[in-house]
């Protein structure tokens, strides 16, 4: 279907075209992920290096010594990744991520230095940067990634998403490269007697600058929004909240499961898969390498030609379906031995994780509201790389535990079956039993996560492939009754009032005392809450446009609340979460109905239609003087606020005839009396509507945050 207008049609088809990196913001963005990418992948080929050669002779202490960096690679994963969530969503991300990439570039600079003058262990060093820079990268990562959806508009957020998660792991060959590059470089050093040095330090150099680039790059790009409200909760509160939010949401917890079943079968081929193909396919190291490659091939495949193939086929039926296809393939991995057919089955192995793997990013991206997005992206992050290592490193004693046992059972650990014979028949059966999980935990987050229930899933993809129109209900060929539309399962709280009110400060200090509760918490605004938004709210509130017609403005604010409420306060109702926004559509009525003098039954009825009739459960006034609200400012910040004291005066008068029309929907309070005194009585009615009564006394157990400015 197109929807585009024929007047707009032509300039649209450009802007898609385009694709995302014509986003000025993201681009640069992006150039900062592949740098900061490129130096993380070359820090561990020339640290593995190094550790190699300082190990001195023996396998043993070699292996010992390239195993540290990639433990010490790992461990900040382990034990800082719930803080690094925290940290990305409380403090300014722009920040966090300059200061990771320049403490990244000083600690590999001084190993070198080390090298030099000795003043540490050149291997003890050696962990202690590896250690201190992958703690920097994991700070680094979530604030990156919950920066994204800031930054680029909701349709082209996968393809940001793809962009993003491809440069991560696309650079890995291309630090090979470099890394390469750079012993031939080291060698036509050392023959001119001008600048002897090796290939391991100009790896180190290179490596600093490219973080020391990726930082001026971040601190250029203003875009990112600021962090850090003075009312926001301690750390150890956030990622309490944060962990609570994961478990309590169950599109997290669908990602979280699904997570689990791909990274499991991932870690067993790449934990079995070096031996199985050196040595029971017979494709030695070089035979490895190709299927290693097609790994990474798949991936790509996976990420930019999956999404595309189903394109419109829900997301989040995608995510789980895909974890279960990739069961397919790694099954007839098990029991298939042929490098050929190994190989090929690879790369679908990898395109059904590089789908799963993209559309679980982009589904967090979109779905999860920005104060938890950090904490989540972080968990994820860390779960990953906790399950992968984990199933690496247990994988091949599980496999010969298995080929033990059917060797002690049968003489041998060759099975026949048919003319095919398996060699370490251990390896197979793992395989098979990977692939067991994989369909299984897929299937559990397909059902989890599914929003499209009533509607079968071949009809579905049959779109898809066909590129259809979705049905928006179940088919009838089984006698099905229509789909009823997804329920609104959440609670719409909305602040009224006029200018200096405390709207905002009520806002918050309901938001940080629902989340204190347990619930999923969206705190908005209007107008700007949206990246459209916010362009209609530079323009709406610009002193300089001082000769906008009424109902332009009434249009304006239309458009803002329509979209508001299409991606913000909508998708979040779905999904059962309690949406607290500063200001809706009665202050369209108030002030451009009644401040402005336009017809209010108009302005209604065109809010109606933007909003879909979609009404707060609460509307709380905060009512005020316009000669006390405005007195409160030190200056008039925006058009609105400078209007004469008659046009005020009507606004309030505007907000108070609605609430006499609609008693039991409106919560008027005196906004001349103490804050905190407010804020209790907006919770006590508040607690009234809450899905889980909450106990009167627990607001006694919260502690108290500091008030914040209007």
């Amino acid at each position: 279907m197109n929807f585009n207008s024929p007047l707009g049609g032509d300039r649209s088809g450009r802007r898609r075209r385009s694709g995302v990196l014509s986003i000025r913001p993201f681009r640069r963005l992006w150039i900062a992920l592949s740098l900061s990418s490129l130096g993380d992948w070359l820090s561990l080929l020339a640290l593995t290096a190094l550790a190699y050669t300082l190990a001195g002779h023996g396998q043993a202490a070699q292996s010992a010594a390239v195993g540290g960096v990639w433990l010490t690679s790992l461990l900040p994963a382990l034990v800082l990744g719930p803080l690094a969530g925290a940290v990305a969503d409380r403090f300014d991300r722009r920040m966090n991520m300059i200061v990771g990439d320049v403490l990244r570039a000083v600690l590999y600079l001084s190993i070198p230095l080390d090298l030099h003058l000795h003043f540490v262990n050149g291997l003890t060093w050696i962990y202690i940067v590896q250690f201190l820079a992958s703690c920097a990268s994991l700070f680094w990562t979530p604030a990156k990634d919950a920066t994204v959806p800031n930054l680029v508009p909701a349709d082209k957020l996968e393809q940001a998403n793809q962009f993003s998660l491809f440069t991560t792991y696309g650079t890995a060959p291309i630090a090979g490269l470099v890394f390469g590059l750079l012993e031939l470089i080291s060698r036509a050093l050392s023959s001119s007697h001008y600048f002897n040095t090796d290939q391991v330090n100009l790896a180190l150099y290179f490596n600093a600058a490219t973080f020391v680039v990726s930082a001026l790059t971040i601190f250029s790009l203003r875009e990112i929004p600021r962090r850090g409200e003075i009312s926001a909760p301690s750390v150890a509160k956030t990622i309490v909240e944060g962990w609570r939010y994961i478990g309590q949401t169950q599109v997290v917890r669908g990602i979280v499961i699904g997570m689990v079943g791909a990274f499991a079968a991932a870690g067993v081929v790449v934990g079995l898969g070096q031996v199985y193909v050196t040595d029971t396919l017979n494709g030695g190291h070089a035979g490895w390498g190709v299927v290693f490659a097609a790994i990474f091939v798949g991936l790509a495949v996976g990420m930019f030609l999956g999404v595309r193939i189903l394109h419109g086929f829900s997301r989040r039926r995608l995510f789980g379906l895909s974890i279960a296809f990739a069961a397919i393939p790694l099954a007839l991995i098990a029991l298939i031995p042929s490098l050929a057919v190994v190989t090929i089955l690879v790369v679908l192995l990898g395109a059904s994780a590089g789908v799963a793997y993209v559309t679980g990013y982009t589904i967090v991206g979109s779905e999860v509201d920005d104060q938890t997005r950090g904490r989540t992206f972080a968990f994820l992050q860390s779960a990953m790389r906790v399950i992968l290592f984990t199933v690496i490193a247990v994988a091949p004693f599980i496999a010969a535990a298995f080929t033990a046992g059917v060797r002690s059972l049968s003489g041998s650990s060759t099975v026949k079956i048919g003319n095919i014979a398996y060699g370490g028949i251990g390896d197979n059966i793992v395989l098979l039993l990977a692939a067991v999980v994989a369909v299984l935990l897929g299937w559990v987050s397909y059902r989890q996560m599914d929003d499209r229930a009533g509607v079968p899933l071949l009809t579905d993809l049959s779109s898809a492939f066909r590129r259809e129109e979705f049905s928006s209900v179940p088919s009838h060929a089984n006698g099905q009754e229509p789909e009823e539309p997804r329920p609104l399962r959440g609670l719409l709280l909305a602040f009224e009032g006029g200018e200096g009110a405390g709207k905002s400060t009520q806002a918050r200090l309901l938001a940080i005392w629902l989340r204190d509760q347990g619930y999923d918490v969206v705190a908005t605004h209007e107008p700007g809450a949206t990246k459209m938004g916010m362009r209609l709210r530079a323009l709406l509130l610009d002193t300089a446009h001082t000769g906008l017609s009424p109902r332009a403005e009434t249009l304006m604010y239309a458009a803002d609340r329509a979209e508001h409420v299409a991606s913000v306060i909508r998708p979040a109702l779905e999904r059962g979460a309690i949406v607290v926004t500063d200001r809706y559509v009665d202050s369209s009525l108030a002030y451009q109905g009644a401040g402005r003098r336009l017809t209010v039954g108009d302005v209604a009825d065109l809010n109606e239609w933007a909003t879909g009739g979609l009404q707060p459960s609460l509307t709380i006034l905060l009512d005020l003087t316009p000669e006390a609200g405005l007195g409160r400012r030190e200056r008039s910040a925006d058009r609105l606020e400078a209007e004469p004291a008659e046009f005020h005066k009507r606004v309030r008068n505007g907000f108070l005839t609605l609430a006499d029309a609609d008693p039991h929907r409106y919560l008027v309070l005196d906004a001349t009396r103490p804050a905190a005194e407010i804020s209790r009585e907006i919770q006590g009615r508040v607690r009234e509507l809450l899905p889980d009564p909450v106990p009167f006394a627990t607001e006694e157990n919260t502690g108290s945050f500091p008030a914040v400015r209007d």
